[in-house]
């Protein structure tokens, strides 16, 4: 997992108005150790502020990630999950069973996706990788 991007202080750089409420959303995101939907969001903030509403956390996520100061994932479990806009790449390997999402860096495998980018005539720009899999050994 990445170190933790400071969501607040991302909202000021971009010249955000950062309501109280925001400010609780933008710490429980900051916080996160793993990709929460709008609902674990709603729950997590409005335990700190029980005025924090389900519309408000919708209207917020929407707002950072318009900013791009956060990344919507669906990784086919039908809710929409998010994550700080993070400052180095990284793919997700996606637990079909548990819904637990790893992130993990490989340099073979970018330099492997740049050659099949340049292979078929093109420079990578960017790209989104997201593994499914079940464990090997389930007993862990």
């Amino acid at each position: 997992m990445q170190q933790p991007i400071d969501i607040e202080a991302l909202c000021a750089q971009r010249g955000l108005r950062i309501t109280d409420q925001r400010r609780v959303i933008a710490r429980v995101l900051s916080d996160a150790q793993d990709h929460p939907d709008v609902e674990a969001l709603h729950e997590r903030a409005s335990a700190i502020d029980p005025r924090i509403s389900i519309a408000t956390v919708y209207r917020t996520v929407r707002l950072f990630e318009e900013a791009g100061i956060l990344d919507r994932h669906d990784f086919g479990d039908g809710r929409s999950r998010y994550e700080a806009a993070p400052e180095a790449h990284h793919d997700h390997m996606i637990d079909v069973e548990t819904g637990k999402v790893l992130e993990f860096v490989d340099p073979e495998l970018e330099a492997l996706q740049r050659q099949i980018a340049e292979k078929l005539g093109y420079r990578l720009v960017d790209h989104r990788l997201e593994l499914y899999g079940v464990r090997l050994d389930r007993s862990q």
